[in-house]
């Protein structure tokens, strides 16, 4: 019965740590990098065995870029890294890839601040077209 009044009167003390909902301060959440590929459009369609050109541009503020990574359908194709530094705060590159393998590829890219934290993967869609 003592240990019961104990735990009773901890319980007072204590109070209840729930506040309204306006006195919650939120937890901040890390900026990540970003990361845009500006051609080629979404569903564009290429013909097989033509190269042609990604154009990307990746920001980060806070700690900058230091590389760019291309994958089709998972594997990595390309990585391009500033040349004049380390890491940029706005860095445009421009990546190739030859269209292989009719039928749709889904393009990512990804960009990397020096301490290998990545954005959130840049996504669209290629169609490779037969060569008739």
């Amino acid at each position: 019965m003592k240990q019961l009044i104990i735990c009773l009167v901890i319980l007072i003390l204590t109070g209840c740590n729930l506040g309204e909902p306006g006195d919650l301060t939120p937890i901040p959440t890390v900026d990540l990098p970003t990361v845009e590929i500006l051609s080629p459009t979404n569903n564009q369609e290429v013909l097989e065995g033509i190269e042609f050109d990604f154009d990307i541009v990746a920001r980060d503020a806070s700690d900058g870029i230091a590389r760019v990574e291309l994958y089709i359908d998972e594997v990595l194709i390309n990585t391009s890294s500033p040349v004049e530094e380390d890491a940029v705060p706005i860095f445009r590159t421009t990546m190739n890839w030859r269209g292989t393998g009719v039928g749709r590829h889904i393009v990512e890219v990804i960009a990397y601040r020096p301490d290998d934290t990545p954005s959130d993967p840049a996504r669209l869609t290629i169609e490779v077209l037969a060569r008739e």
